[in-house]
């Protein structure tokens, strides 16, 4: 018992103490539609094997966004497509995305640059990160400046996996 209590501490400990995830002050959801590439993230099941992967968004008639998500896997393009609706009116920072009823993932623009040329996404927990661009390519002084502000906000940036983007 006294072992179990202890574990339950630490996890009750471990969560109290992680900083809140900040977002970005705010997106202006218009600029943030179209292609995204995705450059790296942290692995995931659903992920696993993919190359090329691009996000593509668009304004649904109803205000949610649409999310075309396509992938190389085993040499063959694939194609997931889901929706996603922001959860904080002011900021237009959080969202959730769902491609399978009635799963949905909290979706947070954390990182954005001015211009809109990259964003970086992540999730409260920091167990979901994405790094975008709006091109297959990213100059590594952006990319560097980028790692280390995921760090500065507690993300564990050496499970990072760089996405092959190099596709035809």
């Amino acid at each position: 018992m006294k072992y179990t209590a202890s574990i339950c501490l630490l996890i009750f400990l471990t969560a109290c103490s992680m900083k809140a995830l900040d977002t970005v002050p705010y997106v202006d959801v218009q600029k943030y539609m179209g292609r995204w590439y995705e450059i790296s993230s942290f692995p995931q099941s659903f992920q696993k094997g993919c190359s090329c992967t691009v996000a593509e968004y668009s304004l649904n008639e109803d205000g949610t966004v649409k999310v075309d998500n396509s992938y190389n896997v085993d040499g063959k393009r694939k194609q997931s497509t889901g929706k996603a609706w922001v959860t904080d009116k002011a900021t237009n920072a959080k969202l959730k995305v769902q491609f399978f009823w009635p799963f949905s993932g909290k979706y947070w623009i954390i990182d954005l640059a001015d211009d809109y040329s990259y964003a970086v996404v992540g999730h409260p927990n920091r167990k979901y990160l994405w790094i975008l661009s709006r091109t297959q390519q990213m100059d590594k002084a952006v990319y560097d400046g980028i790692i280390s502000r995921v760090k500065a906000k507690g993300f564990d940036v050496s499970q990072l996996q760089v996405t092959e983007q190099k596709c035809n």
